[in-house]
């Protein structure tokens, strides 16, 4: 099966899709007139932050992955992306085929965060393929895909932000510990609040700090001197828990 190989001729986000989804464009290139009768395709995606360069606001958005500059030549390792299948149909000489590859929001997730901090250019991926082929008459003849079949890919770092700005307009994520999640739940509940933007805003205005105010005077949410556990002190009812009184309640 040495004969095969392998292109990526573009990456789009599919606009259909339940959930963000970027969609590789895959070109198969068989040499000889043989015809391929099937071919069940594996391919791994990796992400090659060293084969780009990165300006100050780039590598300060990267720290929490990679440390210092002084230290990427260390740390700076290939990222696992995603794994993806696909079956590709019967064909003699070429075929592109469509590889869909669903993605994740969760900025904890390496590969995420990674895409979310670039600005401009291109993020460099790597391809690895693997597989099965069916060949020869009647597709008896059952032949593996050679596991050094690889293509580069250079995805511009805005395919990335506009498939996130089509599943979610304007908006950031926040992962929450159960517990916590519990608790602003139960709050929700008790104020008949529709969703989780009013929860969090009904917040806020309890605290003096209403986002139209933080907004209007171009301030930041400062987080307050922290114990050492990390929980918040000076609270006005002398808790020390970071909870809201209805909040310690529902806990």
């Amino acid at each position: 099966m040495s004969d095969l190989a392998f292109t990526c001729a573009g990456v789009r986000p599919d606009p259909y899709a339940a959930g963000p989804t970027l969609v590789f464009r895959l070109r198969i290139s068989a040499a000889g007139g043989e015809r391929v009768h099937a071919l069940a395709l594996r391919c791994q995606i990796r992400i090659e932050p060293a084969l780009r360069g990165y300006d100050d606001a780039e590598a300060g958005r990267l720290h929490d992955l990679f440390g210092d500059r002084s230290r990427w030549g260390r740390s700076m390792q290939p990222i696992q992306f995603a794994h993806a299948s696909v079956v590709v149909p019967g064909f003699t000489g070429s075929s592109e085929v469509d590889l869909p590859v669903p993605c994740t929001y969760d900025l904890d997730i390496a590969a995420s965060r990674y895409f979310s901090s670039l600005g401009d250019g291109e993020a460099p991926l790597t391809l690895l393929f693997s597989g099965t082929a069916f060949r020869g008459p009647g597709g008896f003849q059952v032949e593996p895909v050679p596991w050094d079949r690889e293509a580069p890919c250079r995805m511009p770092a805005r395919t990335w932000r506009e498939m996130m700005e089509q599943h979610f307009p304007g908006c950031g994520w926040l992962r929450l510990p159960r517990h916590t999640m519990e608790a602003l739940l139960a709050y929700r509940s008790r104020n008949a609040l529709t969703s989780w933007q009013e929860t969090v805003e009904a917040l806020l205005d309890t605290a003096g700090n209403t986002p139209a105010a933080l907004v209007a005077a171009g301030a930041r949410a400062e987080v307050p001197p922290g114990l050492p556990d990390g929980r918040p002190e000076g609270l006005p009812d002398g808790r020390s828990d970071g909870l809201a009184p209805e909040q310690a309640a529902a806990r």
